[in-house]
């Protein structure tokens, strides 16, 4: 039996920066993964995607949009395997980068399925070799989620596939149908139709990206007809058949029933929690209705030295929220300072084209809050270095209290608005209010000018529009 004073279960980017804080407080730490270090993020998820999605950039630009830019290139070829060799290189840098952190901080990996046999007791199975033991005072659950798919609707990891088999293509179909609007689904639209694929989203509620603003959703869902992209939201898949060609997703709308063919159906609409099969249960940690563990604001369950951050939480699935949770736990584990966690206020991030990036509240729900709201827009068409760009589809939104100007969210579609999101959310977390993001002087030409803008609309005193 090996001892510690903090066992991690799962090395994706809550996991392994739990680990990592862990160790530089001083704590012995082992963290124990089953398949990857980096997790799903850098080996089959955020990392490799946006390696995609610049190739996928340049690929657009030289198909569509030579006229405009003064170039010709005749014959042209592009060839989806290095896209997906480049990203897969870039993963790798990733991970072996997780792996010289690891031992950088004399942190123990264990390589094989984890198993609480008690409270402070783990217990390893790997491929191959003997099962080992584990012990520790403290245990951080960071185990992730799971694809799940349409009840009736199976993966065949061929015709029918999840996002995981697509990010591991090599090859592109001549056509596809994308079952869900979310992040995944947008994002691999973006790929796809960027080489000459012919692709279909299908959403069941009213607009892409559900979850954010309606404004964003409708202004992506624009942009993305003028690519030749089909967007059908409203619309209930109601089966997917495999055929000799490809499949056939037969899809409920507004007007009836029709039936889309495609060669290849991508099948992305959401995730479950892994968070059954490994003895949490049996040590009597408490699980939601929909399978997520249960935490306080410390990231504490119910029974005490077991911990969980992260997409296993179901607080708000994004690689970056689980690498801030990984730190809180870790320091409230070693009892130093630390923080608390406001998940409405964490930024969101889409990175199809064009971005969206999001925080905080849409002004529907601070007006539910019982907000007097204040709402600046500027649009990037009336922005210098947008225009520059040839990219300024899209806008800056910026809510805020009119009373004092406190910031309660932002919404923005357009040219590398992920990018544009942290001055807003240091402003919003260190009260500084629309006056003050205004009054800042911001370089020209920038895209951070449509922020200083919008922050002056939402104070009656937008200048250039």
């Amino acid at each position: 039996m090996k001892e510690y004073d903090v066992i991690v279960i799962g090395a994706g980017p809550g996991g392994y920066v739990a680990a990592i804080r862990s160790a530089q407080l001083g704590k012995k730490t082992a963290i124990v993964e089953k398949r990857f270090l980096g997790g799903v993020c850098l080996n089959i998820g955020c990392i490799p995607s946006k390696a995609l999605l610049k190739n996928a950039d340049v690929a657009h630009t030289l198909r569509e949009r030579g006229k405009e830019f003064g170039f010709k290139v005749e014959n042209l070829e592009l060839d989806y395997s290095v896209a997906y060799d480049r990203s897969r290189k870039v993963s790798d840098r990733l991970v072996r980068g997780v792996g010289f952190l690891m031992k950088k901080n004399k942190i123990d990996v264990h390589m094989g399925e984890a198993k609480l046999t008690a409270k402070d007791t783990v217990e390893v199975t790997p491929e191959e070799g003997d099962v080992e033991t584990l012990k520790a005072k403290d245990i951080i659950i960071a185990t992730g989620a799971h694809t799940f798919t349409i009840p009736g609707v199976e993966l065949d990891g061929e015709k029918v596939i999840d996002y995981e088999t697509a990010i591991l293509r090599d090859t592109l179909p001549t056509s596809t149908v994308i079952i869900g609007g979310g992040a995944i689904g947008v994002e691999f639209a973006t790929i796809w139709n960027a080489y000459g694929v012919e692709v279909t989203i299908i959403e069941m509620l009213d607009t892409l990206l559900p979850l954010e603003d309606e404004a964003v959703g409708k202004e992506l869902e624009k942009a993305y007809k003028k690519r030749g992209i089909k967007v059908m939201t409203g619309s209930k898949v109601k089966g997917v058949e495999t055929t000799k060609k490809g499949t056939k997703v037969t899809v409920e709308t507004k007007d009836g029933e029709e039936s889309i063919e495609a060669d290849l159906t991508l099948v992305a609409i959401g995730f479950k929690p892994n968070s059954r099969g490994f003895g949490l249960e049996e040590v009597g940690v408490k699980l939601s209705d929909r399978g997520h563990i249960e935490i306080d604001e410390r990231m504490a369950t119910n029974v005490k030295g077991i911990w969980a951050v992260g997409d296993v939480t179901g607080k708000l699935l994004l690689a970056h929220v689980a690498q801030a949770m990984g730190v809180v736990a870790a320091e409230n584990i070693a009892g130093v300072e630390t923080v608390t966690l406001d998940y409405d206020m964490m930024p969101r991030a889409t990175y199809c084209h064009p971005q969206t990036a999001s925080f905080g509240y849409t002004e529907a729900q601070a007006v539910e809050k019982g907000y007097d709201v204040s709402v600046g827009e500027f649009p990037f068409q009336a922005n210098g270095k947008a225009l520059g760009l040839g990219d300024y589809a899209g806008f800056v939104k910026i809510v805020s209290d009119k009373k004092y100007g406190e910031i309660l969210g932002a919404q923005m579609v357009g040219p590398d608005v992920s990018e544009l999101l942290p001055e807003l959310t240091l402003a919003q977390r260190f009260e500084l209010t629309t006056h003050e993001i205004g009054r800042n002087v911001h370089a020209h030409p920038t895209l951070t000018e449509a922020i200083m803008e919008a922050a002056e609309g939402a104070e009656g005193e937008s200048i250039h529009i």
